[in-house]
């Protein structure tokens, strides 16, 4: 197998004799030349990602005022940063929101408008000590002003990521975007082929050390980043926020979700060997991934298909026998921008690689989170009592006060839900003497739950509608029980 080393790969770069590809490039040369000769021939490929990352930030150092303070609390342009560190030290995160505008401006609008060369306003509150005797300040800072700015992510580049789709008849708004209802559309993330880490899926020479573009700027990975799990691989990275570029990061809002920042990353990757090679070749359609439906609100959603990069982003792609629409999160165009940008700079002998001087993880686990116990609808709904729709009301109240029910749902022969009727519902029509039938008087548009959905879902459901009972039903509609606001009650009665 031909080798070479990152050295050798430094020196042809200094000598301006390295051969630089972009990943879209290599592709093309694998299939040309073979793997073997590939690798003699091409000495790096830079790679690409621009995309939501939510798990960024900046640390901040803005010096002491006169008299110093020791900052229990700060707000920068009214968004709080994170200050259990030391005195005038903070951790601002991107997905942090306004005291005052809420989700429209957050913590990612202040890292840009620092990047763009405004002032923002610092606020800051003490308890005051001896030696830190201030207790509050309010003043204008600029980027140039901090000591230190340096960006640290503890989750970026996602490797690959699941998509998203909507299987509820209503709209959602989420991390992946608006998911319209009844498998209305499918979004998805990261980049596929020209990606960082699918690139390199074994990380042989991205680890702990390897110097990267982030956005614009030198930065490094500093290890694998929080909830790695290969094939879904992350880094944790850094770089000096003095030093980055405004292209290449940009605040955004998913409208009903919040905030978060758009990340610039290019990793260059070293061609060692046939191995390599063959890595930097990948294509769209060996990157596989899944579509997940969020209509479940659940830690574990139900895979509505599996699904290869190159479906994705063909722009449509098919859910139950319907060509359903399909639109990224992240952008191409700019990943691309980003990977001949770095191209150009190892070209020019600006950039030089480096070596791990750690692997990351190529296994781990993700696990969830330890909870003392997850109550979900069928631990607490009751047995219901169903009707069919030509009950008269005579029927239908005697069984109300025969069973002591308050709710009753109405189905058809096949148990599947078309109604609901309540001893109000009934009370009134008593009164008015001119209905004979529960069909005349039932709720046809019914608010349900499903028996894994959370607890706390259906609470919400009852408190949004200002209602005090949910059928429970299948994906069939077929009723399954009830759960009644006294149901809910037991329940914080025996918290």
């Amino acid at each position: 197998m031909t080798g070479k080393s990152i050295e050798e790969i430094n020196r042809r770069i200094s000598e301006g004799s390295a051969v630089v590809v972009t990943a879209e490039e290599m592709k093309e040369i694998v299939e040309e030349l073979g793997e073997e000769k590939a690798a003699k021939e091409v000495d790096v490929v830079t790679t690409g990602t621009f995309g939501a990352m939510c798990s960024s930030g900046v640390f901040l150092n803005f010096g002491h005022s006169d008299p110093p303070i020791k900052m229990k609390r700060i707000w920068l342009n009214d968004v709080e940063a994170y200050t259990g560190i030391a005195a005038v030290d903070a951790y601002l995160g991107v997905t942090q929101i306004s005291d005052k505008l809420g989700m429209e401006y957050g913590g990612a609008h202040v890292i840009e408008d620092l990047v763009r060369g405004k002032e923002v306003e610092l606020k800051a509150e003490s308890y005051g000590t001896d030696c830190y005797p201030r207790k509050e300040i309010v003043t204008e800072i600029a980027l140039e002003d901090l000591n230190q700015a340096e960006m640290v992510n503890p989750r970026n580049a996602y490797q690959r990521y699941k998509a998203a789709t909507n299987s509820s008849n209503r709209i959602l708004r989420t991390y992946m975007g608006t998911l319209l209802p009844n498998y209305g559309n499918v979004t998805f993330a990261g980049t596929g082929e020209i990606s960082p880490l699918n690139n390199d899926p074994e990380y042989r020479t991205i680890g702990l050390g390897t110097r990267i573009f982030l956005c614009g700027a030198e930065g490094y990975v500093i290890g694998e980043g929080t909830q790695h799990s290969p094939p879904f691989g992350t880094l944790m990275v850094k770089g000096n926020l003095k030093e980055m570029d405004k292209k290449y990061m940009r605040a955004a809002v998913f409208p009903g979700y919040g905030v978060t920042m758009y990340i610039g990353i290019g990793i260059p990757i070293p061609v060692l060997d046939e191995e390599m090679a063959r890595f930097t070749a990948v294509r769209d359609r060996d990157i596989e991934t899944e579509i997940i439906d969020y209509a479940i609100p659940r830690r574990n959603r139900p895979v509505v298909r599996k699904v290869n990069y190159e479906e994705l982003k063909s722009g449509k792609v098919e859910i139950n026998g319907e060509e359903v629409r399909v639109s990224p999160l992240s952008s191409y165009s700019i990943a691309r921008e980003i990977m001949i940008e770095l191209k150009k700079r190892i070209e020019k002998g600006e950039f030089y690689l480096t070596s791990p001087v750690k692997r990351i993880p190529t296994k781990a686990t993700f696990k969830p989170m330890r909870q003392k116990e997850i109550v979900v609808v069928r631990n607490l709904m009751s047995k219901a009592i169903s009707i069919p729709e030509n009950t008269t009301i005579v029927e239908a109240s005697k069984i109300i006060i025969d069973k002591g029910v308050n709710h009753l749902p109405v189905v058809d022969e096949s148990n599947t839900l078309k109604g609901i009727v309540t001893s109000w519902d009934i009370a009134k029509a008593v009164a008015k003497g001119k209905v004979e039938r529960v069909s005349e008087v039932m709720t046809r548009k019914v608010i349900t739950v499903y028996p894994d959905d959370p607890i706390e879902l259906a609470a919400d459901k009852l408190r949004k509608h200002n209602i005090s009972a949910l059928p429970v039903i299948d994906a069939k509609k077929k009723v399954l029980g009830l759960l009644s606001s006294e149901d809910l009650s037991r329940l914080i009665v025996k918290r």
